[in-house]
């Protein structure tokens, strides 16, 4: 186990491990946590009861959240023609085809955070799934990062839309947002995604869907709520 620091340890004594807080006391505890000298940002951690190696039990998808994360994120597009005009205009960082590719490829290139393509340039970035798929940056049509509407989905992004989906141990983790938006900007955003992701129950998933939701703040402990109470 990694060793504590004091500030953490004394943010740790605020939270009892073994309650499941209500939604608004745990985002109470959470923001009292956070000691850090920099603006934290507050995640949360879903632990789901499906087995997401099975195709007919995935859940992914993606929400704009309703304030925000805090983060402006830095988009790269792979169009060509008047689509790369219409990414340029529409506020992408970079716009590109093969280039980009070969500059992600040869040059080890990731000064960006979301990758958007049309359906056309598939078979260019295809080519570079063993380096954007573990990074969490291969564009998915389920996520709207495959798409001929690049203008809203740059928009959206940019606005504050933020993908959802099961890691290898069927947990997924997302941004809520900073420290500075306060607690009730953090609850709408935790009750967007969380309405986002029960939507997104699959029909194979059977039993308890919501199996744990812990939040934290960057260097803070976490903080357990009751799933029951937030819908199965």
């Amino acid at each position: 186990m990694p060793k504590r620091g004091k500030t953490y340890k004394e943010s740790a004594k605020l939270v009892d491990r073994a309650t499941l807080y209500e939604v608004p006391e745990a985002f109470d505890l959470a923001l009292q946590t956070s000691k850090a000298k920099f603006d934290e940002t507050v995640e949360v951690h879903i632990k789901l009861g499906v087995d997401g190696r099975h195709a007919d039990q995935q859940v992914r998808g993606a929400i704009v959240l309703p304030h925000g994360t805090g983060k402006t994120k830095r988009v790269l597009v792979f169009a060509k023609g008047e689509k790369e005009k219409e990414a340029e205009a529409a506020g992408a960082e970079f716009v590109g085809g093969q280039e980009l590719a070969d500059k992600i490829k040869n040059e080890n290139w990731f000064d960006f955070d979301v990758v958007v393509a049309t359906p056309d340039m598939m078979g260019t970035v295809g080519k570079l799934g063993k380096l954007l798929g573990p990074k969490g940056l291969m564009p998915n049509p389920k996520s709207g990062t495959v798409t001929m509407d690049l203008e809203r989905a740059i928009k959206e992004i940019k606005a504050g839309k933020v993908e959802y989906r099961l890691d290898k141990t069927n947990i997924i983790h997302c941004p809520l947002g900073k420290v500075s938006f306060g607690k009730e900007k953090l609850m709408e955003n935790f009750t967007a995604l969380m309405e986002a992701i029960v939507k997104a129950r699959p029909a194979a998933a059977k039993g308890q869907y919501l199996r744990s939701v812990t939040i934290a703040t960057t260097m803070g402990p976490g903080v357990k709520l009751n799933p029951l109470k937030i819908g199965n």
